[in-house]
């Protein structure tokens, strides 16, 4: 397979299945969001290869899987209504992100006002692929009547959430500081 074809070169692209549409098409700004998405993840995810700590195998391990969902996510997206959807998200899916938040949140302490996107490289880089999934909720969002399959603006929502408190996780475990809002600024 080539890496170039130069089918793109007057501003359309293939969706699965082969309808051909504008690369500024809704459709194609929300799959291409939940690819920023992922590579953002796996950038912060490269900031973690030094240190360690306990269950640091096990946080790879479930963010490697939802790197895999999201990239299911980008191709129910990329799917027309009407036609087929190779890799669906399941409700178990939503479910496996809230008892993985509910799982590192019960290690972190409370929050008392909102902080900012700080400390630990990592945590920095999870705080920034969380707004990155919002952007691409708000995609999904806007494609609402266009979706074979509703859970996808589910699924970006918990994922949003699940960023957030991996942020603080990453934080907690390497030492990073949290940065409270300063609300008399």
């Amino acid at each position: 397979m080539r890496i170039y074809t130069r089918s793109g070169d007057k501003g359309q692209t293939s969706l699965i299945y082969g309808n051909r549409v504008a690369k500024n098409d809704i459709r194609v700004e929300a799959y291409g969001t939940c690819d920023e998405a992922n590579s953002t993840i796996g950038l912060a995810l490269s900031h973690l290869t030094k240190e360690g700590w306990a269950d640091k195998e096990s946080f790879l391990e479930a963010m490697q899987r939802i790197q895999t969902i999201l990239f299911h996510v980008g191709a129910e997206l990329a799917t027309p209504k009407g036609k087929e959807v190779k890799w669906q998200v399941k409700k178990e899916h939503i479910e496996e992100l809230e008892q993985q938040i509910d799982k590192w949140d019960e290690d972190l302490m409370p929050l008392k006002n909102f902080i900012l996107p700080s400390g630990h490289s990592a945590s920095a880089g999870l705080h920034l692929a969380r707004t990155v999934v919002r952007r691409a909720e708000r995609s999904a969002v806007a494609l609402k009547d266009e979706l074979v399959n509703p859970l996808v603006v589910s699924y970006l929502n918990r994922l949003s959430d699940l960023l957030f408190v991996a942020a603080r996780y990453v934080n907690q475990q390497l030492g990073g500081n949290e940065t409270p809002l300063d609300p008399d600024v």
